[in-house]
């Protein structure tokens, strides 16, 4: 059947319009939002509808505009975004570079900035503001040290650069109003100054607001699937040691893990065996079964990036991280936050 247009209600107009267009340097990064994402209805109704729809979409041809499979997503504007980051207190990322650049490319959402929104472009040289530009602000050869770690960095060294609206995306010190942060952590066993490290940005304290946390593991590990149960294992009994809330019968605990992107053309031929497309498939779909077991929703990343630029063979462009982001933003959005 043919593709219908968005339904015709005030909430997705933004759907049919460049959300981007007052970004700083949308010309000259060439990206319109819709480049990204081509709307359609009907818009999904549930999570686990729209986690489904996210992980089987795809595009018709490479680097076309992304579609879910069956229905639709949104494409919430940088306001809708500092909405729904304000409902959590704690947007923690914890996995790999994968991870980070999905934290950067929420920062580049609420920066409203294709040019440097995702790194920090406050205290950089001249050639790095040369070299780390829109899509390459990507490139872990040549940017990876420059990309936002924590949104809290953001506002200590830039904070009107940040367009949510004063109180909403507050990141310094008591009362936080959010915070989003990547704890990077790859390997299975994980080192004990790494957990240490995963335990502080818990805290002890029960929050006012529910944290979130997204999971991404894989590929230091060689697809090693025991190893990564293994990890999300130690980092969910991690949680709960800090967070004892969090353990009980029918706690508000909104976990997501996200499973790496397809191979690309770049992608070192050493690696084509254990990590290439066929290994990543199946490692997605078992990831999702093991999620499934422990209550975790799970978005799988390869019919997204199937079709789309990969700098090295492995890491997303500018424009395939944004959907990433974007994909987080409409799982964080169909949270039951009232019942926290």
């Amino acid at each position: 059947a043919a593709f219908q247009p968005p339904e015709a209600i005030p909430y997705r107009l933004p759907d049919l319009s460049d959300t981007f267009a007052s970004f700083k340097y949308r010309n000259a990064c060439a990206i319109s939002s819709l480049d990204l994402h081509a709307p359609f209805a009907p818009l999904c109704a549930t999570r686990v509808a729209m986690l489904t729809a996210m992980s089987s979409g795809g595009r018709i041809g490479h680097d076309a505009p992304y579609m879910p499979r069956g229905c639709d997503m949104r494409w919430f504007t940088t306001e809708e975004a500092c909405q729904i980051l304000a409902r959590f207190q704690k947007v923690i990322f914890v996995g790999d570079s994968m991870m980070r650049h999905a934290l950067g490319s929420l920062n580049v959402l609420i920066r409203k900035d294709l040019g440097y929104g995702a790194v920090t472009d406050w205290n950089f040289s001249p050639d790095e503001r040369r070299d780390c530009f829109c899509n390459q602000q990507f490139n872990v050869k040549s940017c990876s040290i420059q990309g936002i770690f924590k949104t809290e960095d953001v506002v200590k060294n830039d904070p009107s650069s940040l367009a949510c609206p004063s109180g909403t995306v507050d990141l310094s010190n008591s009362p936080i109003v959010f915070r989003a942060a990547v704890e990077v952590i790859v390997r299975f066993p994980i080192p004990d100054d790494e957990l240490s490290r995963f335990k502080a940005a818990l805290g002890t304290v029960k929050p006012k607001k529910p944290y979130a946390f997204i999971f991404g593991h894989g590929l230091w590990n060689d697809l090693d699937l025991q190893a990564t149960v293994d990890w999300l294992d130690t980092l969910l009994e991690a949680t709960t040691s800090q967070q004892p809330h969090l353990g009980a019968r029918g706690a508000f605990w909104p976990r997501l893990i996200i499973t790496p992107n397809a191979a690309g053309r770049n992608k070192p031929d050493e690696w084509l065996v254990t990590q290439g497309n066929k290994a990543l498939m199946i490692f997605e779909e078992a990831v999702a079964l093991d999620a499934r077991r422990r209550g975790i929703d799970s978005l799988g990343t390869w019919n997204m990036s199937a079709q789309s630029t990969k700098l090295d063979g492995v890491h997303a462009d500018l424009r395939g991280n944004l959907i990433k982001a974007m994909m987080v933003l409409n799982w964080l959005n169909l949270l039951d936050v009232d019942s926290y």
